[in-house]
């Protein structure tokens, strides 16, 4: 997901250690986040960004069924290129791989980073006293320059699993669970263009087509 068109305060930690679980069995990834994500993408390779109308951004991704290194490779190299492009989040089809995972490094409404990863992530239902909407501005790395309101419940909870198949639950409010919807969706081959009108899909295309990304994109043959 791309950053927000005005930049957030971003608090963070000090020491590079794994994500930890709470009593109440979500991951706490708000702590150590500026190191572990550092970690990350110097460990990582920047790979160049899939844009709309790549096949691999359109269909569903293929489960992650081995957890070893080539997965924590691919994951390192996730983080180098969500920072190359200065994003939020970052699946893993938005760099051309055919699996289900994605990286976040992303801050909630009250600045607070948020640095984590999530395989196979499954987004929770959330019941009807629970989904209030949030309409803000929504962008996508893999649709260049471009942005629109769309609404999205202003809470969510994502399960998966860890970079070591662990089962995991991600939380999220505000800017955050935003990018939690964001990212699951593309996993599934959504783009968030998928979810406007047919007015606002078109615009979006058309500020993506006037403008120039500041990040390499794949061309789509």
């Amino acid at each position: 997901m791309a950053q927000q068109e005005t930049d957030q305060r971003i608090d963070s930690g000090a020491s590079a250690t794994d994500a930890t679980e709470s009593e109440d069995g979500f991951v706490v990834d708000t702590e150590d986040a500026e190191a572990r994500e550092l970690a990350h993408r110097e460990r990582g390779t920047s790979r160049p960004i899939t844009v709309v109308g790549n096949p691999v951004l359109h269909r569903e991704c293929r489960d992650v069924t081995e957890f070893d290194d080539s997965l924590a490779a691919l994951i390192d190299d996730m983080f180098a290129s969500q920072r190359t492009a200065e994003g939020v989040g970052l699946a893993a089809n938005q760099i051309g791989v055919d699996l289900k995972v994605f990286v976040y490094d992303c801050p909630d409404d009250d600045g607070v980073r948020h640095v984590g990863a999530v395989c196979n992530p499954v987004l929770e239902e959330l019941p009807p006293e629970e989904r209030h909407l949030d309409d803000s501005n929504e962008g996508c790395l893999s649709v260049p320059t471009a942005y629109a309101s769309l609404a999205r419940p202003d809470y969510a909870v994502v399960r998966g699993q860890d970079a070591q198949g662990k089962p995991i639950k991600v939380r999220g409010t505000g800017y955050f669970a935003r990018c939690l919807q964001h990212e699951t969706d593309h996993l599934y081959g959504r783009l968030y263009i998928d979810r406007l009108s047919k007015r606002d899909r078109k615009d979006a295309l058309r500020q993506m087509e006037e403008n120039t990304p500041r990040y390499e994109t794949v061309p789509n043959d």
